[in-house]
């Protein structure tokens, strides 16, 4: 697949992402967000990487993704602006809904829009050099990407309100205090060197019970306890269902590592 401003490449089961546009600090334009679109309804569709596990990312060193293309913006009227909104959620939905684990890696700003994108994966790791923040404010402007509703989950109300109200910038040492990111590192280096070995440690799982563990979490998140633990139980049943609960148990039982299913979203595609 040929894009325009997003670069693929494939380590084994690793697909790493990077937005390419580091002249404009990697904003999300309508061409990034609907090349980003086209690739994840691809990967989800078809799987032709067959790939296990997926990074994010920006090109440089100086940005993540530092915003939306505010220039692009500037001449939309509501009901573009709405479109935009809609295109920039499609896009953070397909990242949580895939069911392989995806990391952000960020190096740089992830303002706005970045900060969105790193969200929609399922955790962030970050070099000493990375700055978070939502200042959609600043523009007369709200998060639009879905900043409102996933920051408010990772950090608590409390602490989201004051960060969008305030448009406030966090470096990497706060945004870990308040539970934003998981871990930080020295070095970009450092951390794609972390984030391929945290990956390939969870490819020795099975690929199966780890995407049901991700569309619970994701479905359980803001429901009361009840609720919660019920489709936490149905996610239980679908694991029992699953021909790698039979190989995961025999293979503990017989003191052998197990060997698990390698065609993931296929199957996952199978079950949905």
């Amino acid at each position: 697949m040929n894009f325009e401003t997003i670069n693929i490449n494939q380590e084994g089961a690793i697909l790493t992402v990077t937005i390419n546009r580091p002249r404009k600090l990697n904003a999300l334009s309508i061409k990034v967000l609907t090349e980003m679109k086209i690739l994840l309804k691809t990967i989800r569709e078809k799987n032709e990487f067959d790939i296990k596990g997926m990074i994010l990312t920006g090109a440089g060193d100086k940005a993540f993704i530092a915003g939306a293309d505010i220039k692009e913006m500037s001449q939309m009227n509501p009901r573009e602006g709405e479109n935009f909104g809609k295109l920039g959620q499609e896009v953070t939905t397909l990242f949580e809904a895939l069911p392989i684990p995806i990391i952000a890696c960020v190096n740089g700003y992830a303002l706005g829009g970045g900060c969105e994108m790193a969200m929609a994966c399922d955790f962030i790791y970050a070099s000493q050099q990375a700055a978070f923040g939502q200042p959609e404010v600043s523009l007369g402007l709200i998060p639009g990407f879905g900043g409102c509703v996933r920051l408010l989950r990772f950090v608590g109300a409390g602490k989201a309100k004051e960060l969008i109200y305030s448009g406030k910038i966090v470096g990497a040492v706060e945004a870990k205090e308040i539970g934003l990111v998981n871990r930080i590192f020295k070095t970009k280096t450092e951390m794609f060197e972390a984030a391929h070995e945290v990956l390939e440690l969870m490819f020795t799982k099975s690929p199966i019970a780890i995407s049901i563990c991700k569309k619970v979490i994701n479905a359980v998140d803001g429901e009361n306890i009840n609720d919660g633990l019920e489709i936490e139980k149905q996610g239980f049943r679908e694991s029992f269902e699953s021909p790698e609960k039979i190989e995961g148990v025999a293979a503990f039982l017989e003191k052998r590592k197990p060997v698990f299913n390698q065609s993931l979203i296929p199957t996952f595609q199978k079950r949905a």
